[in-house]
């Protein structure tokens, strides 16, 4: 159950190829792209134009992450584009239920993601549209940040409210994830792990994803 996705937010943008190839190769099991507009997020980073290029270079599913709005209007191109996973933000639209059924409308699966301040409560009566819920653990904009401590009160929360729902939806945590954290973050309950900075400085990309997936496994086997 456990997936590591690295963030090519943090990847070496001169041999973007070669770096995808490269961290698919260590083991990663997506290739998350951070898609930000300097208005939802105070940053800019790529398009529709860029994900089909990554598309190309990649074998791995694309966990693709609009940090933008309004975001309904851009869905279809990123799916073109090659998106196997769409997550939005539920501050980002005013229409979620909407927005979620146009992702899976354009064949791709769907992703619902909360900032760090947002409660659960915003997306509870919509989980049944989604396969994966987004808990970012850092205010979202930029790479290499520290993780927010009181996330991991919401991944256990989420992760009650998914089991007591009977559902199968993955519970992703995104941002300051490393190899010295991401244990208590499986033992509260997640199972997708964004790590950008942490695997993308590293000389060895197979070592490090290797102990992101080692420690978090066995955090999730011991937990109750």
């Amino acid at each position: 159950m456990i997936k590591i996705s690295p963030s090519i937010l943090s990847a070496d943008f001169t041999r973007l190829g070669e770096e995808i190839r490269a961290v698919e190769a260590a083991g990663a099991d997506y290739i998350h792209v951070d898609v930000m507009d300097g208005h939802f997020v105070p940053n800019l980073t790529i398009g529709p134009v860029v994900v089909e290029g990554i598309r190309k270079a990649a074998s791995k599913p694309l966990d693709v992450h609009l940090m933008i709005s309004p975001v309904e209007i851009y869905i279809p191109a990123f799916a073109q584009a090659g998106a196997h996973l769409i997550s939005v933000h539920c501050e980002a639209t005013h229409h979620l239920d909407r927005t979620l059924n146009l992702i899976r409308e354009q064949g791709c699966r769907a992703g619902v993601a909360l900032n760090p301040a947002t409660p659960i409560s915003q997306v509870q009566d919509v989980l049944h549209l989604v396969d994966m819920v987004v808990l970012m653990s850092v205010n979202p904009g930029f790479g290499g940040q520290s993780f927010i401590p009181y996330v991991l009160q919401k991944v256990r929360a989420m992760r009650t409210l998914i089991q007591e729902r009977g559902l199968t939806v993955d519970l992703e945590v995104d941002g300051g994830v490393k190899v010295n954290n991401i244990a208590e973050m499986a033992a509260s309950g997640a199972n997708v792990f964004v790590a950008g900075s942490a695997v993308f400085t590293q000389p060895d990309y197979q070592t490090v994803i290797g102990q992101l997936r080692g420690n978090a496994e066995a955090a999730w086997r011991a937990a109750p």
